[in-house]
């Protein structure tokens, strides 16, 4: 999942929104998910999302002794999946940011320059709230169900609506982890510890909210 968002972030930025938009953004983010899902459905249930495994323990569809290992994978497999699109993308990263000062953004999420973190926060809290409603919908046996082939689509539909609607302010992180491991790994590649106090210390936020 965060090959496919981290690889069309950088794309978008790194081309200087030549080769992409925020529309495509949005999109090939819910094909991440949508990917994501049908990868590991048949292992974890498709726990991709630190807050939606957060929501299961509280609900009880996921036992508490369960969780610390979903999570902490979680935020490896997104500080790898950063890894790998650096990797690709790191000749363009000399050329468009070489001092690693502007592109932080392309890994994990910031709030416009007019946002305060107090909006921030409420527009990660909505969104995630969002999320978890519409994982919640499309996944209760007593609503019609979309079947197994047909979850991962409503899944990346969702996520679709999620960009589009509440991803102005912050770039809707909407997951901890996907914002957390990426936001790591940034901080170990170039960008210092800046990922971390930018924005009065924003980081935070997309993992509390």
């Amino acid at each position: 999942m965060i090959v496919f968002g981290m690889g069309v972030n950088n794309q978008v930025v790194n081309s200087g929104d030549k080769n992409g938009t925020w529309l495509s953004i949005n999109m090939c983010w819910g094909v991440a998910v949508l990917i994501g899902v049908y990868c590991s459905e048949g292992v974890s249930g498709a726990h991709l999302n630190t807050a939606v495994t957060l929501a299961h323990c509280v609900y009880g569809r996921l036992p508490w002794w369960k969780a610390p290992g979903y999570m902490i994978s979680q935020v490896l497999g997104a500080f790898c999946g950063a890894f790998i699109i650096y990797v690709m993308q790191y000749q363009n990263l000399n050329v468009v940011d070489p001092n690693r000062e502007t592109t932080q953004g392309s890994w994990s999420t910031y709030p416009s320059d007019n946002i305060s973190n107090y909006t921030a926060f409420y527009t990660e809290f909505i969104g995630t709230a969002m999320l978890t409603l519409g994982v919640y919908a499309i996944t209760d046996k007593r609503n019609k169900s979309a079947g197994p082939v047909g979850s991962p689509f409503a899944f990346c539909l969702l996520i679709w609506a999620l960009g589009m609607a509440f991803g102005m302010n912050t770039g809707y992180a909407i997951n901890p982890a996907r914002d957390f491991g990426p936001r790591l790994f940034t901080c170990l590649a170039g960008w210092g510890t800046k990922v971390f106090t930018l924005r009065n210390h924003y980081f935070w936020i997309p993992i509390v909210a």
